[in-house]
């Protein structure tokens, strides 16, 4: 009963984290209000001016 338990365990943190990879987490776009842009130096929005 123990073993079949870590088991499921086991898969369902494998499984959680390969869905992770799938999806390209890592490569998440953070998405800013109108009349703002996405500045990557300071990792926030910053107010569009010009």
């Amino acid at each position: 009963m123990i073993k079949t338990a870590l088991a499921a365990a086991f898969l369902t943190v494998a499984s959680t984290l390969s869905a992770f990879a799938a999806c390209g987490y890592s490569d998440a776009r953070m998405t800013c209000a109108d009349g703002m842009i996405y500045d990557s130096e300071t990792g926030s929005c910053q107010v569009v001016t010009g």
